[in-house]
């Protein structure tokens, strides 16, 4: 143990020790923060329990591989409702705890959550990328959780999934792009659909999306002022190679 003393594991003048070196990461949600080691059992976590400030209840904790969190906010009198946690293990499961709305219960999924590679969060959402391709979501549906069952039988063979603050965009081996979530973050690109064919690349901000098309184009939806409006400058965006994002605006390297 860790946080036990020298003397009370009973080492003693003479004896030898081993040291082995780990990573050490750290992420937050907007109240509380985990703190982990690559492949280690152990993750450390403290701030308000309902932002996922205590993990006591997660056991089992083998080989933590990465740990995402979330931030859920109510626009009432910004009030605060909660955060949550996942943590992806070295068997491919995931755990999950703090505010259950949010994210923290994953109950009703587990039994789908095998073999994950990867996970993003929106604020109020998760969405695991699995080893078949697949994608699994669970937490707010206003925020990244889809009730529609045309759209979760369209979350297979993901090729990409990016997220904004409220929406997740998953590209799939076909070239096409799949939104859900809150529109106004992205989460409704239907009125796109035609135009988004042959994606080759996917890229949030906070608030918005751009996907670069087999041809080089580039096209954005989403908040305005987060990059969602590329409408001033389409005539520029040719022969685009690749698309770099900070939470508010994008940058496209052309060829």
């Amino acid at each position: 143990d860790p946080l036990e003393s020298l003397q009370a594991v009973g080492l003693q003048n003479g004896d030898h020790l081993s040291a082995i070196v780990c990573q050490t990461k750290v992420t937050a949600t907007s109240a509380a923060f985990a703190l982990w080691c690559s492949g280690g059992n152990r993750i450390i976590t403290w701030g308000n329990p309902k932002f996922g400030g205590d993990s006591s209840a997660v056991k089992d904790l083998r080989g933590v591989q990465t740990v995402q969190g979330t931030a859920m906010f109510k626009a009432v009198n910004d009030f605060i409702l909660g955060g949550a946690f996942a943590a992806i293990l070295a068997d491919g499961s995931l755990v999950t705890w703090g505010n259950p709305d949010s994210g923290g219960d994953s109950s009703a999924v587990q039994d789908r959550i095998r073999n994950v590679q990867k996970v993003l969060a929106t604020v109020g959402a998760f969405a695991a990328i699995l080893a078949d391709r697949s994608v699994v979501t669970w937490g707010i549906p206003e925020w990244g959780n889809p009730g529609s069952i045309e759209i979760q039988n369209r979350l297979g063979t993901a090729q990409q999934v990016q997220a904004t603050a409220g929406a997740f965009a998953s590209m799939h081996v076909d070239g096409s792009v799949v939104t859900w979530g809150d529109p106004e973050a992205g989460g409704n690109s239907s009125q796109l659909e035609d135009q988004l064919l042959r994606a080759q690349q996917v890229q949030a901000t906070v608030g918005a999306f751009a996907a670069i098309l087999e041809n080089g184009s580039v096209i954005t939806w989403g908040k305005a002022t987060f990059g969602g409006d590329s409408s001033q400058i389409q005539h520029q965006l040719h022969s685009v190679q690749r698309i770099q994002a900070t939470q508010g605006a994008f940058a496209a390297i052309l060829a």
